[in-house]
């Protein structure tokens, strides 16, 4: 650690485009954290949603951005155990948990209220230390590299909505809505578990619709109503919905098939205007999914591990996080699908 200060992406006021370079000191550790040096950042849509400023939940301003990462451990605290100075790791999103919690008592730390999560209730990793609790630790294995490690976050949410959350039989039929990051792997996923699946864009996603091509699922701009009946005339089993935006939602309501399932993962903070009755018509659940805990990081990381999930399609480049508003204004225009930060 040659310097006391290190440059940092910070998220300094609500006012849209309050980010910028910060020189920041080393964070102090408890005795049950650790001190992590970052070695990627993943940029998340929330990251590009709070320095828009549209996002739907509350910020500790100033805050270090960045929740998508790994890096090597350079300080362990004096009650941590299992791990050293070196070791290779990812970390998960709730930073602040309270233990007593009932949903945090049932493994479900991620339903926590309180649950407050790196890059908006505490500082991020866009910079080169991070203080992580070592909870939050998973090892990963010398064969993925760090730039794939980075973004075991969205893939683990994209796992928790598809497969822990939703119900997928083989030959199942999925539309995902809204070719992010998100949905990419959303569709992905589903591919691994057998179902036929399509994602669904606007015309200035196609260059991304071109990358979730690449995943073996079928890219479809605009309606996707003939896809989803195509079978047997009714919709599709399942609707994953991984759009920023809520009227995506009514969407979804058209196209999926009766008693189907819509799971929701994508945000939206504006009112959706529209009748709910087709959900009450066609009968079909309506799911929300939310983050990630322990299990389902370690079933992800096989998945990198071994080449199940591959991340690296969606990588649009690697910027030092210096240029990270280059980084930020790649993603949100739709030229690329993910940026990942380096520390500098």
């Amino acid at each position: 650690m040659s310097s006391t200060k290190n440059a940092a992406v910070v998220n300094y006021a609500e006012k849209k485009y309050s980010v910028k370079i910060r020189e920041i000191p080393i964070p102090e550790i408890g005795e049950d954290d650790i001190l992590l040096e970052v070695e990627n950042v993943g940029v998340c849509g929330s990251d590009l949603h709070q320095w828009t400023s549209d996002h739907s939940w509350p910020v500790n301003y100033p805050v270090v951005l960045g929740h998508e990462f790994g890096g090597k451990i350079a300080v362990v605290g004096d009650r941590v155990t299992g791990w050293k100075v070196g070791d290779r790791v990812v970390s998960e999103t709730a930073a602040v948990i309270d233990p007593q919690n009932p949903m945090s008592k049932s493994g479900l730390y991620n339903l926590d209220p309180t649950r407050k999560g790196f890059g908006y209730g505490v500082n991020g990793a866009m910079t080169r230390f991070v203080r992580v609790p070592a909870r939050c630790l998973h090892r990963v294995p010398e064969e993925l590299s760090f730039d794939e490690a980075c973004l075991t976050e969205p893939c683990s949410v994209a796992y928790n909505a598809v497969a822990v959350n939703s119900h997928i039989k083989p030959g199942d039929r999925v539309i995902v809505i809204g070719p992010g990051t998100i949905g990419i792997l959303c569709a992905a996923v589903a591919k691994i578990c057998g179902a036929e699946v399509a994602i669904i864009g606007l015309e200035k996603d196609r260059g991304r619709l071109e990358i979730a091509k690449s995943y073996g699922v079928n890219p479809i701009v605009g309606d996707a109503t003939a896809w989803a009946k195509e079978i047997d005339g009714l919709g599709a089993d399942l609707v994953v919905d991984a759009a920023g935006v809520s009227e995506t939602l009514k969407i979804a309501l058209d196209l999926v098939r009766q008693n189907g399932q819509i799971t929701k993962v994508g945000w939206g903070p504006t009112p959706c205007n529209f009748s709910l009755d087709p959900l009450v018509q066609k009968n079909v659940r309506l799911q929300g999914s939310f983050s990630h805990n322990w299990p389902i990081w370690e079933k992800v990381i096989g998945l990198l591990s071994k080449g199940t999930l591959d991340v690296k399609p969606i990588i649009g480049g690697i910027w030092p996080i210096t240029e990270w508003h280059d980084a930020f204004e790649k993603m949100h225009s739709g030229e690329v699908v993910k940026s990942v930060l380096k520390p500098v």
